[in-house]
């Protein structure tokens, strides 16, 4: 009696239960970032910002012309 528990017992570990799927790591997604202007690039916009303000007569220094020269590298 005790062997057909045994055997019993054993019949039904077998029969296993659908497992849960199993937890990954979320999938990395890949960023698309604006690529940044160099520094160059941005000097060279903002002696070009400068030279235009200055033929013009415009008020300004060079900080305001730096600032919109990343402005307009950005856009």
């Amino acid at each position: 009696m005790a062997a057909k528990k045994a055997a019993k017992k054993k019949a039904v570990s077998d029969v296993s239960e659908p497992k849960a799927p199993r937890k990954t790591a979320p999938k990395k997604v890949a960023v698309k970032t604006a690529a940044r202007p160099s520094i160059d690039a941005i000097a060279r916009a903002a002696y070009l910002n400068y030279r235009r303000r200055v033929e013009q007569g415009l008020p300004g220094d060079a900080h305001g012309d730096w600032l919109e020269a990343e402005r307009q590298a950005l856009e």
